[in-house]
């Protein structure tokens, strides 16, 4: 098997509708070690991550981050672990409180 390091996501959401970060391809497994999320506005904003198994909706149940706030002008590292089967449908999903105001990086292990 074969390990690759890379962004695995990257996702700046225009508006507060859930954004998927990161959809896993069949037959690879993943480990997300990272997420940033940068607020790029002059105003704090809140953010959701979610970790959604075979495509579920996301809710409370698969919450990883849930209506936590970034301040103005910074960024916050998750250093998570989160793994992933290579079930294919399952999704890294994020949303932002303010519309255009944060991005969201994965960082992570690619292992086929």
């Amino acid at each position: 098997m074969a390990t690759n390091y890379a962004i695995l996501g990257q996702s700046a959401p225009a508006n507060t509708n859930n954004a998927d970060l990161f959809t896993v391809v069949t037959a690879h497994d993943y480990v997300v070690s990272t997420i940033v999320v940068a607020n790029t506005s002059t105003s704090a904003a809140t953010y959701r991550v979610f970790a959604r198994k075979a495509g579920a909706a996301a809710g409370a149940s698969n919450a990883i981050v849930y209506d936590s706030t970034i301040a103005a002008n910074s960024s916050v590292t998750l250093t998570l672990g989160v793994t992933l089967d290579g079930t294919a449908g399952d999704v890294l999903t994020v949303r932002s409180g303010t519309a255009n105001a944060l991005t969201f990086t994965a960082f992570g292990s690619d292992i086929s």
